[in-house]
């Protein structure tokens, strides 16, 4: 018997559709009936579902399909994308993080250095990975393997996937803040093209401890942020019911960050996400990162470093003159109320 297909809730009317189809499908084969053209309906039904549903997701939506358990985690874009990868195990100081991997590689013929955040897909699996939440010691590891690809002189790919670090006792004591606080100053410096890429969950420091870089790509329903939309809803609301009026409000989806100058280019998935057409979705990846590696690594070492900290700084400017602005026309208005006091 087939296992039943995950299905988020907003995704409810679909499946409801595909069942009426497979059942059709069933009942034309066992009994020779036709029915061709209630199996033609149905199908023009499922597109145009698919299309209502799928162009118009609210954020909290494609937060839901950034955790999709069926969506591609990083090691199955490093199968599809790159060749000859050779993992590369610890900190030299603790131990070594399985939710956070790295280790050479090669990408259209050339070497590089990957660094990976990796979930698992079943309960053990979970447990090896940490559910893709890092410790201390996985920055303090992919520091090592950035500072290897800086004496080698090759360019670092980061994959994020996590939801944030991990928080618990033992990460606290091994100073998580202080491992993803130098990954944050050593990565602005390094002296060799990085692009990172969201490929699911982009949450907190966690993404960020690795995330410095040249150029950042986004999957389409991937999502980048400060706190992940349930942390945000406890803060602001005291309940994490409010989850999806935080992910509206945090503007964390890959077009909002586009356009917002953080995110350099959306990568665009299969309809419905990722996990529908992995092989589809690596491709997509593969050409994106072939053309920024590309422009990168025609850049001087000077041009590099100066990409990368403009990059940073303009960050947030548009608010800034938005707050001139405004306060300009503040001070304006000001004499005008006055005088209209007399």
């Amino acid at each position: 018997m087939d296992k039943p297909v995950f299905s988020l809730d907003f995704e409810k009317p679909l499946r409801e559709l595909e069942m009426r189809l497979s059942e059709l499908l069933a009942l034309s084969g066992e009994q020779k009936l036709d029915v061709n053209d209630e199996i033609a309906a149905i199908e023009r039904k499922i597109e145009a579902t698919k299309r209502e549903i799928y162009l118009n997701l609210t954020p909290w939506q494609r937060v839901q399909l950034a955790r999709h358990p069926k969506r591609p985690y990083a090691l199955d874009y490093v199968e599809r994308i790159f060749q000859d990868f050779q993992e590369l195990h610890g900190d030299r100081c603790f131990g070594d993080d399985q939710a956070l991997i790295g280790g050479t590689a090669f990408f259209n013929d050339r070497a590089v250095m990957l660094i990976a955040q990796q979930k698992g897909r079943d309960t053990r699996e979970n447990l090896k990975r940490n559910f893709g939440m890092p410790h201390p010691e996985g920055y303090r590891k992919a520091l090592r393997l950035m500072k290897t690809a800086e004496k080698f002189k090759i360019p670092v790919i980061s994959l994020i996937d996590t939801k944030a670090a991990y928080a618990g006792v033992g990460s606290e004591e091994r100073h998580v803040s202080e491992a993803i606080g130098r990954n944050l100053r050593e990565m602005a410096g390094l002296r060799v093209p990085i692009v990172a890429i969201i490929l699911g969950e982009g949450g907190s420091g966690g993404a960020l401890g690795v995330g410095v870089g040249n150029r950042l790509l986004c999957l389409e329903h991937a999502y980048y942020s400060v706190i992940p939309p349930e942390g945000c809803a406890a803060i602001l609301w005291r309940d994490r019911a409010f989850a999806p009026e935080a992910a509206a409000a945090l503007k964390l989806g890959a077009r909002e960050l586009l356009e917002q100058g953080v995110a350099d280019e959306v990568i665009d998935e299969p309809l419905g996400g990722a996990h529908l057409d992995p092989d589809a979705t690596a491709e997509s990846l593969r050409r994106s990162l072939r053309h920024h590696l590309n422009e990168l690594m025609a850049l001087d070492t000077h041009d590099l470093l100066e990409q990368r900290y403009k990059k940073y700084r303009e960050i947030g400017s548009f608010e800034e003159r938005k707050v001139a602005q405004v306060a300009e026309a503040v001070v304006e208005e000001q004499p005008q109320q006055a005088e209209a006091g007399r």
